[in-house]
């Protein structure tokens, strides 16, 4: 039998937007999107989050539902001293609290919520964009780097819900270094 290990967060957002607001958009600027933050989601196992811009694309398949701690943010907008973030601005599907992410890359994992279970893969790191430092604040884009959550396959779909839940991990994780930046590498850019 695996291992596995169980520890309680809360999904505190779930992003839905049919269209991209930052890529592509250098001179026209943020894009005006509908963007719903719904208290539940929909997630098919190989497509993503459904009425969601990366669902059923196949350039995105692997990479299909990003998740962010919500303390890499409260730690970023501290260290930059800016008011709190609206994390919905950093277009993350999935926001929880009480959750390291960097220790899952590679691995399966399942959000137990409202009574149903998903289950994701972990497969690469989600990195910031340059417009982080327009709508989040200057320096943002580079502050979250190794923090910017991790971006996951729906290995076996369902509901996820906003609320209490349950991440099942197949490796240990720490919550308290959630806020902490992760850097695999030293990135190229400024």
């Amino acid at each position: 039998m695996t291992t596995e290990y169980r520890y309680d967060v809360e999904v505190l957002h779930l992003l839905v937007s049919p269209a991209h607001a930052y890529f592509g958009r250098a001179r026209e600027g943020a894009a005006d999107v509908p963007t719903t933050d719904a208290e539940q989601a929909e997630l098919v196992a190989g497509k993503g989050i459904v009425g969601d811009r990366f669902f059923g694309k196949a350039a995105h398949m692997d990479a299909a539902v990003t998740v962010i701690a919500v303390e890499a943010l409260e730690s970023i907008a501290a260290e930059l001293g800016a008011g709190p973030f609206d994390p919905l601005l950093t277009r993350r599907n999935v926001v929880v609290r009480g959750a390291e992410l960097a220790p899952l890359l590679g691995h399966e994992f399942a959000l137990e919520s409202g009574g149903d279970v998903v289950r994701l893969k972990a497969g690469r790191p989600a990195h910031p964009c340059a417009w982080m430092d327009e709508m989040l604040a200057p320096g943002a884009h580079k502050a979250m780097r190794g923090r910017g959550g991790v971006r996951c396959q729906v290995i076996s779909g369902g509901l996820l819900n906003r609320g209490p839940a349950v991440l099942v991990s197949p490796v240990p994780l720490d919550p308290s270094k959630a806020g902490e930046a992760n850097v695999l590498r030293p990135s190229r850019l400024p």
